[in-house]
């Protein structure tokens, strides 16, 4: 999952932007163009291709999906560790409700990333001794919403091209729409459309019979299926934490919807042993980890109910959407009054 790091900007510690600062400028030092990294006799055939398929995806995204792309992802950079930043989410431990961080310019944010394990971990500690549920992840991209020309970054070639090309129209996405202090909707929106302009690339590029039209198909469907299963949880939970009981009662209780969930995932998908969330029944579940998947799939069936209404042209989705969402208001609530005016102009034209 990327994240749109907020590092770079004012409205924390001095440190902590001056350390943020220092690996941002390492980064866009070692920027070199793309087109001169890829014939080096030292870059393997796998990593060209790749490179190759960014410029190509980086293409689309300007000519066809028409996002601001600017100069982000027509360079290389080199990262000298395997993560690149650690992101810091948290969570009450009796509401669905995110923890947030306040940034200049782009509002309240639902994460924190630090370029250091150790900073993450002290923020971890003193979210824990505040009683909030946590969750520590690494993150695969971040944008800095065109402040810089993100470069591409050398950790990212060892996705495979279907996730890397997912990656990168995610990432020009956030440069092209971002909805102040809007954490769910700018991570969901992103995911829908980071996914969905893969499938209409290698659809065009290889046609619908193609391994990489059918694996980026397959992973949309995955994301898809897993949010409405932590729809149902979150359902559940709420009930749970909206009962008058002692906190005791409500933690010991949880405890039980946590492991229940679980079980019931991993039933789901016992013939589908290459879903893309198969590892959810292994790991420690808090209400900090089910905001971070709540936050990336909230709502995505409301944006694939935009794009069938937009006739499955995902460039007049994404304008469609820019513009639902400019009248200001709440996002989701806008794109949800956008569909209901039109199904009655639909209806009415049908009558």
């Amino acid at each position: 999952m990327s994240v749109v790091i907020a590092a770079i900007l004012p409205g924390c510690s001095p440190l902590y932007v001056l350390r943020a600062a220092y690996e941002e400028g390492k980064i866009l030092w070692r920027r070199e163009p793309i087109t001169d990294f890829v014939d080096k006799a030292d870059v393997q055939a796998d990593a060209q291709e790749k490179l190759k398929l960014v410029l190509a995806v980086r293409k689309y995204a300007r000519d066809v999906l028409k996002f601001n792309v600017g100069g982000s992802y027509s360079s290389y950079s080199r990262v000298d560790r395997p993560d690149l930043t650690y992101i810091v989410m948290a969570a009450p431990k009796t509401e669905l409700k995110p923890y947030t961080w306040w940034f200049l310019i782009i509002g309240n944010v639902p994460y924190k990333g630090f370029f250091s394990r150790p900073e993450a971990e002290a923020e971890i500690a003193r979210l824990k001794s505040e009683g909030y549920d946590t969750t520590l992840r690494t993150s695969a991209a971040f944008s800095t919403l065109g402040w810089f020309d993100d470069p591409l970054l050398s950790h990212l070639l060892r996705y495979d091209k279907t996730i890397l090309t997912e990656i990168v129209f995610h990432e020009l996405f956030h440069n092209t729409l971002y909805v102040k202090g809007a954490g769910a909707f700018n991570e969901s929106s992103a995911n829908f459309v980071g996914h969905r302009a893969a499938i209409d690339f290698f659809r065009t590029r290889f046609g619908t019979e193609s391994p990489q039209y059918a694996r980026a198909v397959q992973i949309w469907n995955d994301e898809r299926d897993f949010g409405h299963f932590i729809d149902e949880v979150a359902h559940t939970l709420r009930d749970l934490y909206s009962r008058k009981i002692p906190l005791e009662a409500k933690i010991r209780l949880r405890e039980q919807v946590f492991a229940r969930s679980k079980e019931e995932w991993q039933r789901r998908i016992a013939d589908r042993p290459n879903h893309s969330f198969r590892g959810f029944g292994q790991r420690p579940l808090n209400n900090a980890v089910l905001m971070h998947y709540m936050v990336y799939l909230k709502d995505l069936d409301l944006f694939e109910s935009l794009y069938d209404a937009c006739g499955q042209d995902l460039g007049r989705t994404i304008e469609t959407l820019r513009k639902a969402v400019d009248k200001g208001g709440e996002p989701f609530e806008a794109v949800r009054t956008w569909l209901d005016k039109n199904r009655q102009q639909t209806a009415a034209i049908g009558d």
